[in-house]
Order: C-alpha cells, then sequence, then structure tokens
C-alpha cells in the first residue's frame, strides 16, 4: 500500500487559528511490535508502518510565540517547554498522522486550554532546558518532572549535544517517516478529530545523546515495548510553525475519501 506522505507536507487551503516556533527538536525513536502497539491505539486508526516496524517517539522541545493569530505573543505565556510521546498511524492508507500518548508542557494555561480545545492528553510538568536558548554544538540538559494530573511519575532527563550539518530529510526515508508529521489525531467522548500543522521541512541533523533517563514511555503504557537499545536520535534547531483549526471525522466516511469538519 504506497501512502501519499508528500500532500501532507504542502501548505493547506485551511484557516490558520495559531503561530508558534518550535525550538531544539530531539526526536527519540525506538522500534517496536505492531501487534503488541495495536492494542495501545484506536481500532478506527491504522498503524503507520515502515517496513513493517512500528515506532514509538519521544521528542522534547521548546515552544516559543505561542499564540491566536490576531495576537501578539506575551511573556512568559507564550514562551514554555515541552515533551510528547507519540505514534504513528493513517486512515486506511490516506493522511498518515501523529497519535499521542501524552504531552508534558510547562505551562498550566497551555496544559488546560489544549485539553479542552484541542482535546488532546496535555499534562502539566516541571520542566527545564540548559543552556537555553541552546546554540549549534551546545551540550544540551532538558529535565521534565510532571506534576498534574496522574501519572505524576512520568519524567524524562537527557544530555545531548547536536552534530552534524542540518538538511532537509530525503522522502521515501526513514528520517522522513519519522520527523516530517503534519497531521494530528484526537478523540473525546467516542469522536475523532484532524488537525494540521505547516512549516518548512525541518533542518535535520544528529545528536550524541550522553544520558538518558525516562519513564515517559512507561506512565504512557508502552514500558513493555520500549526495547533496552539505543534509540534512533535526529535533532532540529527550529521551524516556524502554522496551526489550522480542528476538524471533526467522521471515519467511516473518512475512509471512503470523504472529508467531514
Amino acid at each position: 500500500m504506497e501512502i501519499d506522505r508528500i500532500t501532507p507536507t504542502q501548505r493547506p487551503q485551511d484557516r490558520v487559528v495559531m503561530r508558534q516556533k518550535w525550538k531544539n527538536l530531539l526526536f527519540l525513536h525506538w522500534q517496536v511490535d505492531p501487534d503488541a502497539l495495536r492494542a495501545l491505539v484506536p481500532a478506527e486508526l491504522d498503524l503507520d508502518l515502515f517496513e513493517g516496524q512500528a515506532y514509538v517517539g519521544l521528542v522534547p522541545f521548546t515552544m516559543t510565540g505561542v499564540r491566536p493569530v490576531w495576537s501578539p505573543p506575551i511573556k512568559p505565556i507564550s514562551d514554555f517547554h515541552e515533551t510528547n510521546v507519540r505514534t504513528y498511524v493513517h486512515l486506511k492508507g490516506e493522511a498518515p498522522g501523529v497519535w499521542f500518548f501524552s504531552l508534558d508542557a510547562a505551562s498550566s494555561l497551555a496544559v488546560r486550554i489544549a485539553r479542552t480545545v484541542w482535546h488532546l492528553p496535555y499534562f502539566r510538568a516541571q520542566m527545564t532546558m540548559r543552556p537555553y536558548p541552546a546554540g549549534a554544538n551546545d551540550t544540551v540538559q532538558y529535565d521534565s518532572q510532571r506534576l498534574w494530573p496522574e501519572p505524576k511519575e512520568a519524567r524524562v532527563q537527557v544530555n545531548y549535544t547536536p552534530c552534524g550539518a542540518p538538511s532537509p530529510a530525503t522522502p521515501g526515508t526513514l528520517e522522513h517517516f519519522l520527523a516530517e508529521r503534519y497531521l494530528l489525531y484526537a478523540r473525546r467522548n467516542g469522536s475523532f478529530y484532524r488537525g494540521q500543522v505547516h512549516h518548512v521541512p525541518y533542518p535535520l541533523q544528529s545528536a550524541k545523546v550522553h544520558k538518558l533517563e525516562e519513564t515517559m514511555l512507561a506512565a504512557a503504557g508502552v514500558f513493555k515495548l520500549h526495547h533496552d537499545n539505543e534509540p534512533l536520535v535526529h535533532y532540529a534547531s527550529e521551524v516556524d510553525v502554522l496551526i489550522y483549526q480542528l476538524h471533526r471525522l467522521s471515519l467511516a466516511a473518512e475512509r471512503n475519501g470523504e472529508n467531514h469538519s
């Protein structure tokens, strides 16, 4: 089954509702058993696989300039760190996107808004990043400890150094499959929603992880799938992001190629 992975990367003809910048993105990915992962993802969505393998990602980064499209950024409300745990899904060969197990953010306001408006499993966390802002070839220490709601045992400590020259991922490669994701899926009260973002391709580069301790995957219920092998590691310095309105889906119609908002 050939999935169109280019169309979602193109700027949609839809209404922009927010603007933000994503900075210092560290992509950590582990290969997991698709059969074991299947039980953790809603049956209405299909697992998106690369050469028959599923992946779970842990992505710590920083958001700046977060605001509605009609408002200027308001510091410090508009700037905060975030970490998400995710895997990848599609709808019967169409619209490949992200399924989030959790998103931790260092902003109480952002957590409440995202849970209410975007129907996403956000959690409030205490987070630090040193140095901030990080520069080229800086060694970064990123720490996150969940505060609320439960489960509170979710945390991550990672020390890493970006290295190598940045370049966009080539379509068809594993790097492109993991990083270039512009659609997200969410569920609330039995209804499914899809959102879209747009930005230029990530300026991906390699990174050296010196230390990694995390319980985020276990808190999300995927600890039995989390192998002890080293993760795949990618880094991107920053991208400017447009956020588009969320659409409610009728999955039966969606699977037949129709689009409902």
